[in-house]
């Protein structure tokens, strides 16, 4: 189920999931004035949100379609995403297993690395 674009994430704006290979994936997501904290940078929300959505995406993909859950995500937050920057992200699959998928996400701007990630995800 690609939920990209459902449930929570219209709300946010969505984001598209493009396949690069068996390994890779990427999505583009602009940084608009409801992704902004009340210091006018990308609240950390936002950014969590569109990492676990990017991976989530990613591990239902590589799982053969079925549903998978986040165990455990790991997010940190290195730079701070703008109004109006389109950020990039690129999904890593590190490992496949009969039941687990472990995955790596980096979301950067034109300029920085906004956000490192990481998670687990539980197929069912």
């Amino acid at each position: 189920m690609d939920e990209t674009n459902k449930g929570f994430m219209k709300h946010l704006g969505g984001l598209d999931l493009k396949k690069i290979n068996e390994t890779h994936y990427e999505f583009i997501v602009e940084v608009k004035e409801m992704h902004l904290n009340t210091g006018k940078i990308a609240h950390g929300g936002f950014l969590s949100t569109i990492a676990d959505t990017g991976m989530g995406t990613a591990a239902h993909r590589v799982a053969g379609d079925r549903r998978c859950v986040t165990i455990n995500l790991d997010v940190k937050f290195i730079s701070a995403g703008k109004l109006g920057d389109k950020l990039k992200g690129k999904v890593e699959i590190l490992k496949k297993t009969k039941t687990l998928v472990f995955i790596n996400c980096k979301i950067s701007s034109d300029k920085e690395i906004i956000v490192s990630a990481s998670g687990t995800w539980k197929i069912l």
